[in-house]
């Protein structure tokens, strides 16, 4: 068979089509090779069959791959290849006893993640090793499982002997601290290669929102020369196969809303390692609607970090944050990158949280700088901001990471959500602010989002706008708009 590249989007699956008729095959064949191994002898993939009825989309004779497996296969369109069944992974077994209530060691649970990276697994086979882990895993099981997701795939290595980090754990909209605290990083000259994810169930990531001013899907090779060049880099981590057993686990764990915190070290810190990093800020925060509502959760959190990262290497920095709120103005990849930049600017109207929190971080990430004297960081984080250098720095990266050549401004739909009663604000729901913003089109529409124009302690009085949603179609505002009409997320007092 010849393989054909079909341009359909089936990620994170790798996915496989052929003709119903002319191959030679019957239906009941097809249906037998639900699961199939495809290759030419010295590399091969598994991937999910699906069976076309049109003849406009494949030939006969011909193999059709979708977007994920044609890249993951790596052979050129038009190139020979064979397939068959492919066959049960022995490591199924291992998640059988895992559901029975047993503790795995080392090696199988090894075994079970190669399987899961190489594509062997089923969704509904990963979701039943994920329940199975939910309902009871060891600090050793955990310890086990991040280092072989940080095992499963590629490894970065770095000249620099200091090679610095930061992470938060999510939930908080607007959270974009990590733009402002890697240029901040570069300019004091340490080594801050920042490989991360795109959003999967929050308004934007950080990869989407430095997407907004520079790309972010870089190469290896291009990645390396600017983490040489600049210091540092803002980039998508799936480029370069880091962890590629979290990204799998997380396609599965979000529908299902298994975020268990053995699960949250495990994704967190295999990434890490893999992209070779030596010290790491880990930004924890804690608040009502964040995804650790007390400060007892976040020290077992804490704890946690501490033994898996001490255990595999990491010199691990745990900062406890304030999560009752969104941080900054802007939710959604243009509104964020606005209020990243207003910061790095220092303009007057820039969110002073979102500055305050950077600086925060950024003093702690520079607190690792064995050259600093000991508590001196946050000062000279303050300095490297308040003198432009970090702006600079930040200049410098946009332009080696490759400038955006237009400017996405916000979406031209609105619609301004108001307060009904006279009162002070005293919460904001931030799982709910994410949804409005995503049912407005975030991330994927870049310009959509929400603007928020009052915060915890404001004053209101009735017909005063809380926030403003933005949207590219009337569908998308429609959505958010009904939502955010049924509740607005925001608590007032009288």
């Amino acid at each position: 068979m010849q393989i054909r590249r079909v341009a359909i989007d089936t990620h994170p699956e790798n996915t496989a089509f052929l003709l119903r008729e002319g191959n030679g095959y019957s239906p009941e064949q097809f249906q037998a090779l639900r699961k199939i191994e495809i290759g030419n002898g010295s590399v091969s993939i598994l991937a999910t069959l699906a069976i076309v009825d049109d003849n406009c989309l494949l030939e006969p004779g011909q193999i059709g791959l979708g977007e994920q497996a044609f890249r993951r296969l790596g052979l050129p369109e038009g190139s020979e290849v064979t397939f068959r069944q492919a066959p049960v992974p022995p490591s199924l077994e291992l998640v059988r006893r895992k559901i029975d209530g047993d503790t795995l060691d080392d090696a199988a649970i090894a075994a079970i993640i190669r399987d899961i990276a190489a594509y062997r697994y089923s969704p509904m086979e990963i979701g039943a090793f994920l329940v199975a882990c939910a309902g009871f895993m060891t600090t050793q099981e955990t310890l086990a499982l991040t280092r072989a997701m940080a095992d499963a795939g590629r490894r970065m290595q770095w000249p620099a002997e200091l090679v610095v980090d930061k992470h938060c754990i999510g939930g908080i909209p607007g959270n974009r601290t990590s733009m402002i605290v890697v240029p901040i990083i570069a300019a004091h000259g340490l080594t801050m290669p920042k490989t991360s994810s795109r959003a999967i169930t929050s308004p934007s990531g950080t990869a989407d929102t430095m997407e907004v001013l520079a790309a972010v899907d870089l190469p290896e090779d291009r990645l390396v020369e600017v983490v040489r060049q600049e210091h540092a880099v803002l980039a998508w981590g799936g480029r370069v196969n880091l962890s590629p057993a979290d990204d799998v686990l997380i396609s599965v764990e979000r529908p299902l809303r298994i975020d268990t915190f053995e699960q949250m070290v495990a994704s967190i810190l295999s990434k890490k390692l893999a992209a070779g990093s030596t010290h790491l800020v880990v930004d924890i925060p804690v608040g009502p609607s964040a995804k650790v509502r007390s400060r007892r959760e976040a020290i077992r959190l804490r704890k946690l970090f501490e033994y898996v990262g001490t255990k595999l290497g990491l010199v691990l920095d745990v900062v406890f944050t304030d999560g009752s709120q969104p941080i900054g103005r802007g939710i959604g990849p243009v509104l964020e990158a606005r209020d990243v930049m207003a910061v790095l600017r220092g303009d007057p109207d820039a969110p002073q949280d979102l500055r305050d929190r950077s600086l925060l971080l950024a003093g702690h990430v520079l607190e690792f700088d064995p050259a600093l004297e000991g508590g001196q960081g946050y000062a000279r984080a303050c300095e490297l901001l308040e003198s432009g250098a970090a702006l600079a720095a930040m200049e410098r990266l946009i332009d080696a990471q490759g400038r955006r050549a237009t400017t996405l401004q916000p979406g031209e739909h609105r619609h301004e959500v108001r307060s009904h009663q006279f009162g002070t604000i005293t919460a904001i729901d931030c799982h709910l602010i994410a949804r409005i913003a995503r049912l407005a089109g975030a991330p994927m529409d870049k310009g959509a989002g929400i603007d928020l124009l009052r915060k915890v302690g404001d004053t209101v009085r009735p017909e005063d706008v809380l926030y403003r949603i933005h949207a590219h179609s009337d569908t998308g505002l429609h959505y958010a708009r009904d939502l955010a009409e049924g509740d607005s997320g925001y608590t007032i007092t009288p």
